[in-house]
Parts: C-alpha cells; sequence; structure tokens
C-alpha cells in the first residue's frame, strides 16, 4: 500500500502545500496515523479514496496552522514595531524638550519669565501684567518677542515637533 501510493499521494499533498519536503511529512505522517490505528480503522470505501481523503485533511489542518502561526508572528512584529516606534518617540521628544530648554535660557531674562508664566503657569497676561508691575501691552510685546526667538531657535526641529504632535494624536 505505502510502494503504491505514496509518490501520488505527496504530488497531491504538494498541489496544496507548494513545498515538497512538508508534502512528504504529510504523507508520511498519515502511513504512520493508519499503521497506529490500523486495528480501529474501518475502511468502507476504497483504501486509495480514504488515502486521499486523510492527505486533503491533514493538509488542510497543516494550512490552517501555517495561517495561525502567521497571523500569531505578524501580531509580534506589529507590537515590536509598537515598542520601538514608542521608544523612538521617547527619545525625539526627550531630545526636544532638552532644545526647547536651551532656546528658552537665550530669551532676555523678562521675556522669559514672561514666556515661563504664561506657557508653563499658563497665567493669562493680565494676571502676569499684575504679577509683574507692567502693562498687558508690555506683556503681549514680550511675548510676541520670545515666540519669535522661540521659533527661530527651534526652526529646525519643526518636523520633529509634527511628528511627535501626530504620534501623541493616533490611538
Amino acid at each position: 500500500m505505502f510502494k503504491t501510493y505514496y509518490q501520488p499521494l505527496c504530488r497531491y499533498a504538494n498541489t496544496f502545500l507548494g513545498d515538497a519536503e512538508q508534502a512528504e511529512e504529510i504523507v508520511q505522517g498519515t502511513f504512520i496515523g493508519i499503521w497506529e490505528k490500523r486495528q480501529a480503522i474501518d475502511i468502507t470505501t476504497s483504501v486509495k479514496a480514504y488515502l486521499y481523503r486523510a492527505v486533503r485533511n491533514a493538509c488542510l489542518n497543516e494550512i490552517k496552522h501555517l495561517k495561525v502561526r502567521a497571523m500569531y508572528a505578524q501580531g509580534e512584529l506589529r507590537a515590536g514595531e509598537r515598542y520601538y516606534e514608542a521608544s523612538d518617540q521617547s527619545t525625539l521628544r526627550d531630545e526636544l524638550e532638552t532644545k526647547i530648554q536651551a532656546a528658552i535660557q537665550t530669551l532676555p531674562e523678562q521675556c522669559r519669565i514672561i514666556f515661563q508664566l504664561s506657557r508653563f503657569e499658563e497665567l493669562k497676561y493680565q494676571e502676569i501684567a499684575d504679577q509683574m508691575n507692567l502693562s498687558v501691552k508690555t506683556v503681549e510685546n514680550q511675548m510676541g518677542k520670545a515666540l519669535k526667538i522661540m521659533r527661530e531657535q527651534l526652526r529646525d526641529y519643526l518636523p520633529l515637533i509634527t511628528i511627535l504632535m501626530n504620534g501623541l494624536l493616533d490611538p
């Protein structure tokens, strides 16, 4: 039975799997399974039909198993990419934060204080003016000056800011 059907079954399995070695393993596994269950097997159709059906089912199971394995590998790959993207974004964010702090330090003292009160303390211009005994117009002018200097200092980092903001907005 093995000598008669082995090669034709291998060719048949290869049509499903597209891999001759894997097809041979499936056919060998099928013959081993039949041999191990020989006492309990009751073949009501022809032996040939039984063997072809057994090989077909084994091939379909193998294809299903390969799909599950590929989906798992793809999921692991995506998880790894997310980890590296998060790590890259963290590095970029740290670099950008360092550059922003350096740019803030280049501001004139009054300009820097007003900028920090506005952006980090989230005070309104009127509150800053009251706190520093300045007019609101002076605070506005100093903020305009600070933003202009910051834009100049961080000009090379605007694409980086855009990338980080897109990453923060994505779910």
